[in-house]
């Protein structure tokens, strides 16, 4: 409204900043009286979160006040100037909630991926089962005996000996002649 029927006049932004530069307090307020509303307007239309596009609109008002002396009359108007900052900060702000988003969603696909397959986990324990007990089969009787009942049974050399009623040499060699074919017939590398 205006007073007694005359426009109170617009202020001098330029010089104004001038002033700021200074840190002239009274100065930035007059500047922060003359913009906030053109900021905040335009964050707003870029951000479209009225909690975000204040605090954005907060931040572009401080960043004039630390950055007033950067202020360059020939390069355009003060309020060009504060509003490329504003645009600038918010399409930051858009930026870098997206990149949010897409780390959110990566971790939470990550988390929700299973670590292994459990079907390709039971076939192939189906398939070594198999060709374990094939190669078994390849074995002579007392190879046979013997790995299975020091690795299945987990008995020592002497216990399997006892048990079979065969010396413990004859065991030792049976075994190692045993475990030798099991990994020439499996294809383990030594």
């Amino acid at each position: 409204m205006w007073i007694g029927g005359v426009r109170p006049a617009a202020p001098d932004l330029p010089e104004l900043m001038g002033r700021v530069a200074l840190g002239d307090q009274q100065a930035f307020t007059a500047v922060f009286e003359a913009v906030s509303g053109p900021v905040l307007g335009l964050v707003r239309t870029v951000l479209r979160d009225s909690a975000q596009s204040e605090e954005v609109a907060q931040e572009v008002l401080v960043e004039v006040w630390r950055t007033a002396a950067r202020y360059q009359p020939a390069r355009g108007s003060v309020m060009t100037w504060v509003l490329t900052l504003a645009h600038r900060r918010a399409v930051d702000r858009v930026r870098s909630e997206q990149a949010a988003s897409n780390r959110e969603k990566r971790v939470a696909l990550l988390e929700h991926t299973a670590a292994y397959d459990e079907v390709v986990e039971q076939v192939e324990g189906r398939l070594e089962r198999e060709q374990v007990r094939r190669c078994l089969r390849g074995l002579t009787e007392l190879q046979r005996q013997s790995v299975t009942l020091a690795y299945y049974r987990g008995l020592t050399y002497r216990e399997v000996a006892e048990l079979l009623t065969v010396p413990l040499g004859t065991v030792k060699a049976r075994m190692r002649d045993g475990l030798i074919r099991l990994r020439d017939c499996l294809g383990v590398g030594v």
